[in-house]
């Protein structure tokens, strides 16, 4: 399914990094379902300037998704589910608000942290199913105060 320098993203399991995506690249196949992966935004260590390289699991691995059309304007309603760029790679929560200046608020359920974003940092969230992308637009009620309403 993938082959060296195809580009990934990793869906971390470990815990406080559920439910974040980072992207990399394939280095090697060890087995049928065992990738060595080099990352793009995360590096070796604290000080280190090499990037990170780990083995990881096939169901750990996802292609890139598909990139917004351009010059799309993307507005999001309340509970979209979104991914948000924060800490080197992309958190999936939902839209909870929004600023006058334009920023959505996003509520990660992982955490029950609420942060706002600019659009430029938010895409779409979609999900990997059978070798096919699939737009995740159900929403479910969650607990949790929203700082903005839309109106």
């Amino acid at each position: 399914m993938y082959s060296r320098g195809d580009l990934v993203e990793v869906c971390s399991k470990e815990s406080g990094f559920v439910g974040s995506y980072y992207e990399a690249s394939i280095v090697s196949q060890l087995r049928k379902d065992l990738f060595v992966v080099m990352y793009k935004n995360l590096v070796e260590g604290v000080v280190n300037t090499q990037p990170l390289v780990e083995t990881v699991r096939l169901d750990e691995l996802r292609p890139v998704p598909p990139p917004a059309p351009e010059n799309d304007e993307k507005e999001y309603g309340y509970l979209d589910l979104v991914d948000a760029w924060d800490n080197d790679g992309w958190w999936v929560g939902r839209i909870s608000g929004r600023k006058e200046n334009g920023d959505y608020f996003v509520y990660f359920e992982i955490c029950g942290d609420e942060i706002a974003y600019p659009v430029s940092r938010l895409r779409v969230h979609l999900d990997w199913v059978k070798k096919k992308w699939v737009s995740s637009d159900n929403k479910k009620l969650i607990e949790f105060r929203p700082k903005v309403l839309f109106l």
